[in-house]
């Protein structure tokens, strides 16, 4: 089994509690809004990340992709913002990309939703509190070829 962390919106903001949730992980994969190189070194430092770029983020940053394609365990991953669709949801992502496991950022809203084979999941927005919504991550873990996510509370 491989364990990757989901992160997204962190908007320049690592809280300590990342570091304890993703501790062990193979990867982690920022959806975008990251905010600054410092956090991706943050990031790094606990498990090699990956990132796209978000509207807030600058998209000439050599560290940020516009999108990123990775496979585990014989399952591919696909990590955009999301911004690029306007108003992300789970069914726009699964009819713009491919891959087993899509995930994305921008609403800051956490949820896992399967669209037949595929999943779709948004870790929700772990950098300061805006809205009513609970700061989030997810971990997403990989076995025999088949995905599952667990979203996690940072409140």
């Amino acid at each position: 089994m491989v364990t990757i962390g989901l992160i997204s919106d962190t908007h320049g903001l690592i809280r300590p509690a990342i570091a304890d949730h993703f501790r062990g992980v193979a990867r982690i994969l920022h959806a975008g809004d990251v905010g600054g190189a410092s956090v991706l070194a943050a990031l790094n430092a606990i498990a090699p990340t990956d990132a796209v770029y978000g509207n807030v983020d600058d998209p000439h940053d050599p560290a940020l992709a516009r999108e990123r394609v990775v496979t585990f365990g014989g399952v591919t991953i696909h990590v955009s913002h999301g911004h690029e669709l306007g108003r992300p949801t789970a069914e726009l992502v699964a009819a713009r990309y491919a891959g087993d496991v899509l995930v994305f950022g921008h609403t800051h809203r956490a949820m896992t939703l399967q669209i037949g084979k595929r999943l779709a999941i948004n870790p929700g927005a772990a950098g300061p509190r805006r809205f009513d919504l609970q700061p989030s991550i997810a971990l997403l873990r990989i076995a025999d070829g088949r995905a599952h996510c667990d979203v996690i509370s940072l409140a």
